[in-house]
């Protein structure tokens, strides 16, 4: 509902004043244990650029404010900085350590956000006295009961004394826990100020009599966050520093809140799908200029996936229904996508980026989102049809395509009308009979898309065929030895036992055992901390020991030119598929559970574990947000002595990308990364295992009030996904590429995996397809350094562009990798000429020489600011080289050309600006098809506000600036020249 024009009014004077400020400042509150680190930029971006839009300069968050998610991570801290935020608010951290910091004053600390980016990721953080929720007793909303103030003093009812009395006592209980002379008491809760009439009406009144209380010591006023961080920051004391994250959080001896990091998998994995597909679109809607963004198709997806971010949407904690809308949500924002993605391939089909494209029929191409299940029309009804895959990452990679199919032969045929080796398998029938899959396909046809160009595309043509392209099925005979190869590996499956066991060193001889177990989630009533019951928040098991669901599997064996398989079936509602692909250094198992059985009335939580003769001390290792990795040890946190109750859960750690275990004696490494957010652990020596699939019959009273009871089709929810399995001898002291650089390279590849598209192409041969649509394409013109990636690339406001780049690599990861990486953008991208290149802060909201955080000091006498990579903006500092260090992002505002590439001209330009008598002169570098047109820009884009655009509330003050533009050209002749009148002075607020 739109507001009426004098309450948007009122509500911007407030900003301006500082009396009303936003913290935060994403699209929602994320959570931190779940999501992965580009989604999280992606929903700050969005939110950042409405409060801009909408607010101007003075709606710009200081301050990040975390207060509900369940659990922090080291890297949302380091985010947070390189945001530009002055500090970050939490509620939510282990009983245990709540306690423990309350006792030695250490609620306010310097969190080191990076091991690699120094103290630009530090991050002043406060923890909550009372999380976000006021006093006891001082609850003034109508959905409490609590006593307000009453003041009359001839009424009965009269109680200002005493309830001063009890807030100046609970205020001093709170000041005996924090360092300085200045607290935060908040004032609020979910769902409160309904009616802030009530709220405000006693908070005066308490204002009033507690300042008015002589021997009180207290000075109550309404203050901010922003406030709050700039009264400690001028104590001007020294902060303790802490270097881990606040993972797992418990909120009470028996509840660990490690049951959110796999409830509802399938939402999980939607959640990164739809990352994955917004990247292309964002892409794509950039490299071929659809023009300036569209309302519709693009924001509805990204504001999608910012709600799908939520603390209470990707864990899994939300009611069912709720879940189901999500779903429906992102599911929408994906069909608009479509309609980018449709129109984008269409522009570079026809090989005609900016002309009419109606000489050649449009191409449908379809992504079959349905190919979790094995299931898409287009490869299952036409006879003839178009496989083409674009890749969204910065280099070329290789994708091994599955599409279902429901014919005995095909052929495959590269743009260069090449055969391309391939091979059909069947398709399990587990999978078969997935509730709700409708589809006649039986087989899928596999097939190498080799080496396809970064942000870009390759086609290729399916046919049937007459030559056979099956695999060699077999039935191994009880007791048979099965073995399958690819690069590196060995798998091998015992007949007799059905115990898998993949080789990852040969030569040692050290095989990888997996299988398949459940726990049995506990029950209880919830009144007492022992009688709590595993459900969406919590994983608390009855045993400590899982369950093997089956000893041995029934497997079937497919081999061929492209892919070896091997298919188990557990159970009625547990099967896996193993793949060794013949040009992969891993293993891919894809597993497949439910509808998990509870007739027993127990509700069960699923895991794969593996198993290795390794010695690990207890170590192990997990992503955080998919960045950097932290190390775990089990039955233990380096902030305080832990005593531990509930010894499965509360050793489950979030993993969003992999986890690992060294064995430093044998100098042996196991990784297993996954496609989705799931708990983790290594709970014994040389152990890993990952939950999969949760079904539970009882609510844990922490809010959702009912049963993580996922069902489909009248049957418990199926849930597929897949895990990789990489390993084996740590590569000696030089070598490269390493372990660590092998991992992060699946990682990426597995987040931002290629896309497959399908476009039926029954009216057309080969040779026409190819005659009429370009069958190859690639977005840009030189490959960017190995450990660098385009981590954004969108349309902006305007016709500008939001570009990222990232450093891949922490700076132990490689010795040759993790060394700094250089990229020269003039020269990068293919379908345009980047006119100017201007870098901002994390969030793309401040131009990046204009952050300025506040200052502070850690017990080491060290004093950091924000941003300690400020770069140099000298006038011989060319803006087009970008410079990037281990686990570095930088972010950069350009101005670009997509007309005919021609000559451009270098200049420096001088913008003298006089606003209310006083001159400010500032020097540009510019690459521009004309001087004056490269004037122009700059100064219609440097307005005071820096990062503002657009209307008129957005510029404080009014007035007109009037600029003076002198181009200095680098090259030809060096004569000053004058822009003209029109580009030289401008009214802001026209």
């Amino acid at each position: 509902m739109d507001q009426h024009d004098f309450v948007k009014h009122s509500v911007r004077n407030l900003v301006n004043s500082g009396q009303l400020e936003f913290i935060g400042g994403g699209w929602s509150m994320n959570d931190e244990a779940t999501t992965n680190y580009q989604s999280i930029i992606d929903q700050f971006t969005w939110g950042l650029r409405k409060l801009n839009e909408s607010f101007g300069e003075c709606a710009r968050p200081h301050v990040g404010w975390q207060i509900d998610p369940f659990g922090h991570s080291r890297e949302m801290a380091s985010l947070f900085a390189q945001l530009g935020y002055d500090g970050l608010f939490i509620g939510r951290l282990d009983f245990q350590d709540k306690q423990q910091r309350f006792r030695t004053k250490t609620t306010e600390m310097i969190w080191e956000g990076s091991d690699n980016l120094g103290s630009s990721a530090n991050l002043f953080t406060n923890v909550l006295f009372n999380n976000y929720a006021p006093p006891p007793g001082f609850c003034f909303d109508v959905l409490c009961a609590d006593e307000p103030i009453i003041d009359d003093d001839r009424s009965p009812e009269y109680n200002v004394p005493r309830r001063v009395d009890e807030f100046v006592g609970y205020v001093a209980r709170q000041a005996e826990n924090y360092v300085t002379n200045n607290i935060a008491i908040t004032m609020g809760e979910d769902f409160h100020y309904q009616d802030a009439h009530l709220w405000f009406k006693n908070l005066d009144k308490l204002i009033n009599y507690v300042n008015a209380k002589e021997d009180s010591n207290l000075n109550l006023v309404y203050s901010t966050p922003s406030c709050y961080l700039k009264a400690v920051n001028d104590a001007n004391l020294t902060w303790p520093t802490k270097n881990d994250d606040f993972f797992p959080y418990a909120s009470d001896p028996n509840s660990y809140w490690t049951g959110y990091f796999t409830s509802r998998p399938t939402i999980k994995r939607f959640e990164r799908v739809g990352n994955n597909f917004l990247q292309i679109c964002k892409q794509l809607y950039a490299l071929t200029d659809l023009g300036p963004e569209d309302k519709v198709d693009l924001n509805a997806m990204r504001e999608a996936m910012g709600v799908m971010q939520h603390h209470d949407a990707i864990t899994g904690t939300e009611k069912q229904v709720v879940a189901e809308d999500y779903a429906r949500m992102l599911h929408l924002g994906i069909v608009e996508c479509d309609i980018i993605t449709n129109t984008a391939f269409n522009k570079l089909f026809t090989n005609n980026h900016l002309e009419d494209t109606n000489s050649a029929p449009q191409v449908n191409l379809d992504s079959c989102m349905l190919l979790n299940i094995s299931q898409c029309e287009v490869s299952e009804k036409s006879s003839n049809f178009v496989v083409t895959v674009y890749n969204p990452l910065s280099h070329p990679v290789s994708l091994y395509v599955r599409v279902p199919v429901t014919g005995q032969t095909y052929s495959v045929k590269d743009l260069n009308n090449k055969d391309v080796v391939s091979q059909l398998i069947p398709i399990p029938a587990s999978v078969l009979n997935i509730p709700g899959r409708f589809s006649s396909a039986t087989s899928e046809l596999v097939f190498r898309a080799v080496s396809l160009p970064p942000l870009g595309y390759r086609s290729y043509y399916v046919t049937g065929s007459k030559k056979k392209s099956t695999a060699q099925a077999s039935t191994p005979e009880e007791g048979e030895l099965i073995t399958l190869h690819n690069n590196g590996n060995k798998v091998q499956v015992t007949i007799s036992t059905g115990e898998v066991q993949l080789f990852l060193d040969d030569e040692r001889n050290l095989p990888l055992h997996q299988n398949f177990y459940y726990y049995t989630g506990f029950t209880g009533d919830n009144r007492q901390f022992f009688n709590r019951s595993s459900g969406a928040y919590i994983f608390r098991p009855k045993q400590k020991t899982p369950i093997t669901i089956a000893p041995k599997p029934v497997s079937e064996v497919y081999k061929g030119p492209v892919v070896e398989e091997i298919h188990q079936v557990f159970s009625d509602w547990m099967s896996q598929v193993i793949r060794v692909y013949k040009e992969e250094n891993h293993v891919e198992l894809e597993w497949l559970v439910g509808p998990i059985p509870v007739e027993d009335k127990e509700g069960k939580e699923v895991i794969s574990k593996f198993s290795i003769e390794l010695e690990t001390n207890g170590t192990f290792y997990t992503d955080s947000n998919g960045r950097e990795l932290l190390k775990r040890q089990r039955n233990f946190r380096s902030t305080w002595e832990v005593n531990i109750s509930e010894p499965v859960s509360a050793n489950y750690y979030p993993v969003t990308s992999r986890i690992l275990i060294r064995d430093t004696t044998k100098n042996v490494e196991v990784a297993v990364l996954t496609d989705r957010a799931q708990g983790g652990s290594s709970l014994g020596e040389g152990e890993i295992e990952l939950m999969l699939h949760r079904r539970l019959l009882h609510d844990d009273a922490f809010g959702v009030e009912e049963a993580l009871n996922e069902t489909a089709f009248g049957k418990g929810l199926v849930a597929r996904g897949k895990h990789y399995v990489i390993g084996g001898p740590i590569p000696p002291v030089g070598a490269s590429p390493s372990l660590a650089a092998l991992e992060r390279d699946l990682a990426q590849r597995k987040l931002l995996s290629p896309w497959t598209f399908l476009s039926p192409a029954n009216d057309f041969t080969f040779k026409q397809w190819a005659s009429t649509y370009k069958m190859e394409y690639s977005g840009l013109t030189n490959a960017l350094p190995p450990n660098v990636h385009i981590l954004t690339l969108e349309p902006w406001q305007g016709r500008s562009l939001l570009l990222r780049l990232e450093h891949t690599l922490e700076n132990t990861d490689d010795p040759l990798l993790s060394k700094p990486a250089t990229v020269y953008l003039q020269k990068l991208f293919s379908p345009f000429t980047i006119v100017s290149a201007r870098e901002t802060t994390l969030g793309a909201n401040q131009w990046l020489k204009d952050s300025d955080r506040l200052v502070w000091q850690v017990e080491s006498n060290e004093v950091f600011e924000t941003i300690s990579e400020k770069p140099k903006y000298q006038d011989d500092v060319d803006p087009m080289t970008v410079n990037l260090t281990p686990m570095q992002i930088r972010t950069f505002i350009l101005d670009v050309d997509y007309s005919p590439k021609r000559p451009i001209e270098l200049a420096t330009i001088e913008v003298i600006m006089e606003r209310n008598g006083r001159r400010h002169s500032h020097l540009y570098n510019t690459r521009s098809r004309s001087l004056s047109e490269g004037a122009a820009r700059q100064v219609g884009r440097d307005t005071p506000q820096g990062m503002n655009q657009g209307t008129d509330e957005k510029v404080a003050g009014g007035g007109v600036i009037s600029h003076q533009v002198l181009v200095m050209p680098l090259e030809g002749d060096a004569v000053l020249q004058r822009v003209s009148p029109a580009a030289a002075v401008f009214d802001i607020h026209g």
